[in-house]
């Protein structure tokens, strides 16, 4: 099993590729967790993400034979990037084989750092397949995304530094897909210190490490759905889980609209853009997921920040949903001179914000003298809504909330 002396190897090896990231204490989160919090920003790491750290270590213990023959791994994303920019500092050829519906920003930013992009099957699955075909004829090595101890010794680094700048720390929170990250991280700071506790957080869409831990061996989920694609790992790693089972204190879950909500919080308060996977330690900390005491030094760590734009545009309109500060509502007026301005006046008069409005008198569920509005309202927090729609039905108005803060969902 992975021990401390494998990661104390590793940072020799990464030492020079991989930063050593901020560990920021947040006056924010702690004021609003009371939780004495400190944001491990791997975000802000070579390639976006922590995946350099792994990717470099086991590319650097490959013999010669090894190195001269290049390496070849199959990703969408983070890993990919790793990969290419962790074997092009150590002059060794990569191949990444990507689906060919993987963005196009991502095939760019891997051939960026050096690697060469094969686009092969329409999903990671059919694209891993190839690149072990391309493993076996070429003579390449693989390079797992998380499956492997030099992997998780790489990502356990963050640990160390975690453990160096924050000697006190009482718990390390860190998003689980496939196990290397939290593996690596668990490994050195229970070396450090065997009582900091370790909480393990997946998305609620991609939760398959309580059903492993609960049958004792890894057991895949049949699918995966989740905005947090970082993570959305159908099974922990085959040498992961004993590490999981030995090392981590709890494993819990959030869910979608938690992981925007965090991630939007992070924009604006810790002017920092996390991805979904990157949040979800500060989602299950902001949401209570796991216990902890007042002012307990607790380090969430913010895995990475590469986000697809797209993406990035619903998350945060999903967050401001989440927090009461977008809501869209229909009602039904008389189709008669003043009705519409009478509803506006009483959104203007509760200082709602009218983004939008939809008029439709040809709906057949409503009576042929009446017209029905659809209004999206930024708002204030979700006592604003409440107060908004009780004045609006105060005034004589029938209105549903179509999208809204959670008690409307």
């Amino acid at each position: 099993m992975l021990q401390l002396d494998d990661v104390l190897a590793a940072r020799d090896r990464v030492d020079d590729v991989a930063r050593h990231t901020p560990l920021d204490y947040s006056n924010t989160f702690s004021a609003m967790t009371g939780a004495e919090v400190h944001l491990k920003h791997e975000c802000f790491q070579r390639t976006g993400s922590f995946k350099i750290r792994g990717a470099t270590n086991r590319i650097r213990t490959l013999t010669d034979e090894e190195q001269a023959a290049g390496v070849v791994t199959a990703s969408a994303g983070n890993h990919a990037q790793g990969v290419a920019l962790a074997a092009s500092r150590s002059d060794v050829d990569a191949k990444v084989v990507m689906p060919e519906t993987a963005p196009i920003s991502k095939r760019k930013a891997t051939q960026s750092y050096g690697a060469e992009v094969v686009l092969r099957g329409v999903d990671y699955d059919e694209a891993q397949e190839f690149a072990h075909h391309l493993e076996a004829e070429e003579g390449r090595t693989y390079v797992h995304a998380f499956d492997d101890e030099y992997i998780m010794a790489g990502q356990g680094t963050i640990g160390l530094e975690i453990t160096d700048t924050l000697p006190e720390v009482d718990t390390v929170v860190v998003p689980i897909g496939g196990g290397g990250l939290i593996s690596g991280i668990a490994t050195a700071v229970k070396a450090h210190d065997p009582d900091i506790r370790v909480v393990g957080v997946q998305a609620e869409g991609a939760s398959s490490v309580a059903g492993a831990l609960e049958k004792g061996q890894p057991t895949a989920v049949d699918s995966v759905d989740t905005i947090a694609d970082g993570i959305a790992v159908r099974k922990v790693g085959e040498q992961t889980f004993p590490v999981v089972q030995e090392r981590v204190d709890e494993v819990v879950t959030v869910s979608d609209d938690e992981i925007a909500t965090a991630v939007v919080l992070l924009l604006e308060r810790g002017k920092t853009l996390a991805e979904g996977a990157g949040a979800v330690p500060l989602a299950a900390l902001l949401e209570g997921k796991f216990d902890y005491e007042t002012d307990e030094v607790v380090a969430p760590v913010l895995s990475g920040g590469n986000i697809d734009l797209n993406l990035l545009s619903t998350v945060i309109m999903r967050g401001l949903v989440d927090q009461g500060r977008y809501v869209k509502v229909r009602t039904v007026l008389k189709d008669r001179p003043g009705a519409l301005n009478h509803l506006l006046d009483v959104v203007a008069e509760e200082r709602a914000n009218i983004y939008a409005i939809q008029h439709d008198r040809t709906n057949r569920d409503i009576a042929m003298n009446a017209t029905e509005v659809e209004l999206d309202l930024e708002t204030h927090d979700a006592d604003h809504v409440d107060r908004l729609l009780e004045r609006i039905r105060e005034e004589g108005f029938e209105v549903t909330v179509l999208n809204g803060p959670r008690q409307y969902q």
